[in-house]
């Protein structure tokens, strides 16, 4: 992808400029066009917090390293520009890694700056050393130490075009303190040189025919879209390639809102949680066309049963992910944009798929998601379809891993690109509530919502100061179940239903907490109340904090068991 081009086009060579390390990172940060960093100050990093001070960029000064991190993940998945961290050294560093390791997972755009000790003491234990190299290697698209501050400038031109061109992903720089201190002249290129880093842009156009081709002998074809539609800012085109052929869709977790979710042909979410009419969708598809996903285990569930009878297409700019999982009959390495775009100018003849497209609108009619009404007690489903009606389906929301994230995922309706922020491969717990903090960032005319576990929220629960700093009008849904609710399900089904260490039989006040950094805070605990609740957080102009005590053993259906193929749901019908 090239979402810098614009930038850099209006970018030109700066050269001949003496001063330190540090006010060359703070001037290249300007240069990419950063207009906010998430981070924690600490002595190695001390130069550069020292030019931030000087300089007054706007920094986000986090309550945690882990709270930094998260936050550049949120802003980075709903702006598309790289989120940017700073942080120091050693423990510093240690406490991004899983920050890191989840923006590898899920493709998102991260320039992360660590110090470092002195070059001079680097390898003897030094106060606050730690080997951020080695450790950050196999979770980062690549990264850098400097060495010497006259290569600081094209390592940081490097790190911004690496992360954000081709497969976004994670890049880290290793700052040492003493040439943070160094003077050196500045000289920032327009363009950068990286001769074994050419990721392919343009798609193949005979295998871009082969696409039209296949579509065209079709009679069940079925797109998969993932969040590589997101990345490449193919929302638009997916549209209208999908109604120009009229092929249903389904997409990933990450690919959710890629498509419209309350369109006709939108068969919801594929996979271990998806809908009944999705994932059999996949099972029963002579052509399953995949636009910007991996096909990663979750969404494929026994890989003996997974779209048997298929044509395979894959569409992705990684070349790495093609046929990694499944073998793909149709390999088109490029951006799904530019592919999107082919597709669309080949206007090749519409599929013979009217019977399969009635058949699937029966599917969605008999088996809908469902739950079962309980009086007063709120089911969390309950809170997630009215929190869609209270906000229209237009707010950001952002979630843990676990039960509330599946619930989201299948009754929060999203009709746009860029609303969904959520970690998919990696699965962090404490995510939700700082990547709500960048995505509101991002998105300042938003309304954001945390929408977050009551285990999860403890987690991260610290970067309530943020939200009382700036009176950021970011929203936190507490769907406290009293649980770790993932892994009491799982106990319940596969465990012999011994909750080992998973139930809470003691919890926080959490209306308590938020007046402690006085933000407003209310527990609801009755389903008559659930709306009118949502309306008033939705209409508070500052940030909320809002604890629904759901039903403890409600579980997320349906579901796909470890082992079982794509078609063998439980739980689909009441």
């Amino acid at each position: 992808m090239k979402t810098q081009v614009k930038k850099e086009e209006q970018q030109v060579k700066v050269e001949n400029e003496k001063m330190s390390g540090s006010s060359m990172l703070i001037k290249a940060l300007a240069l990419e066009g950063v207009e906010v960093i998430f981070g924690y100050p600490g002595g190695a990093i001390l130069p550069t917090y020292d030019e931030i001070y000087k300089t007054g960029i706007r920094h986000i000064l986090a309550r945690h390293e882990q709270g930094a991190i998260h936050a550049a993940e949120g802003y980075a998945r709903v702006s598309g520009k790289p989120g940017v961290c700073v942080v120091t050294s050693g423990p510093g560093a240690t406490n991004v890694v899983t920050g890191i390791a989840d923006a590898m997972m899920d493709s998102l755009p991260l320039v992360v700056i660590t110090g470092q000790v002195g070059t001079s003491v680097i390898g003897t234990d030094a106060f606050q050393e730690a080997d951020v190299i080695g450790i950050t290697m196999p979770i980062t698209k690549h990264n850098f130490q400097v060495r010497s501050v006259e290569e600081f400038p094209d390592i940081i031109k490097k790190a911004f075009h690496i992360a954000t061109t081709g497969r976004p992903g994670p890049v880290l720089i290793d700052l040492p303190k003493d040439i943070s201190l160094a003077q050196g002249e500045f000289n920032y290129e327009k363009e950068v040189e990286l001769p074994g880093y050419q990721p392919t842009f343009s798609p193949n156009k005979l295998q871009i025919k082969k696409v039209v081709e296949a579509v065209s002998e079709a009679k069940k074809p079925l797109i998969l879209a993932g969040a590589g539609v997101l990345h490449a800012h193919a929302a638009e085109e997916l549209l209208q390639y999908v109604e120009q052929q009229q092929i249903p869709v389904t997409n990933t977790l990450l690919g959710l809102g890629s498509f419209p979710g309350e369109h006709e042909l939108f068969l919801g979410m594929a996979g271990m949680h998806g809908t009944y009419t999705a994932n059999m969708s996949i099972y029963e598809t002579d052509l399953l066309i995949n636009i910007g996903a991996r096909f990663d285990d979750r969404l494929t569930g026994n890989l003996a049963h997974f779209a048997p009878t298929a044509k395979v297409v894959h569409i992705d700019i990684d070349p790495a992910e093609i046929g990694k999982n499944v073998h793909a009959d149709i390999p088109v390495v490029g951006d799904a944009k530019e592919a999107l775009k082919l597709l669309i100018a080949a206007n090749g003849e519409c599929s013979k798929s009217a019977i399969w497209r009635s058949d699937l609108k029966q599917l969605k009619e008999e088996y809908p998601l469902w739950y079962k009404e309980d009086g007063e007690t709120i089911k969390p489903q309950q809170l997630i379809e009215y929190l869609h009606e209270i906000t229209e389906g237009e707010a950001v929301v952002t979630t843990d891993v676990g039960q509330h994230q599946m619930w989201s995922a299948q009754y929060y309706k999203f009709n746009k690109p860029n609303r969904w922020v959520t970690s998919g491969g990696l699965g962090t717990m404490g995510f939700g509530f700082p990547a709500a903090i960048g995505a509101q960032f991002a998105e300042p005319n938003l309304p954001v919502v945390a929408i977050i576990g009551d285990a999860g929220f403890q987690m991260t629960a610290q970067e309530l100061s943020i939200l009382q700093e700036l009176n950021l009008p970011v929203k936190i849904v507490i769907v406290n179940n009293a649980a770790l609710g993932m892994v009491r399900q799982w106990q319940q089904l596969f465990h012999g239903e011994r909750y080992s260490n998973s139930l809470f039989p003691i919890q926080p006040d959490f209306v308590k907490l938020a007046s402690a950094y006085d933000i407003k805070g209310m527990k609801v605990e009755k389903l008559s109340e659930v709306k009118t609740a949502l309306k008033e957080m939705m209409d508070y102009p500052g940030p909320v904090l809002m604890d629904f005590r759901v039903a403890q053993k409600e579980n997320v259906y349906p579901m796909i068991s470890p082992g079982k193929g794509i078609h063998q749901m439980e739980g689909v019908k009441p």
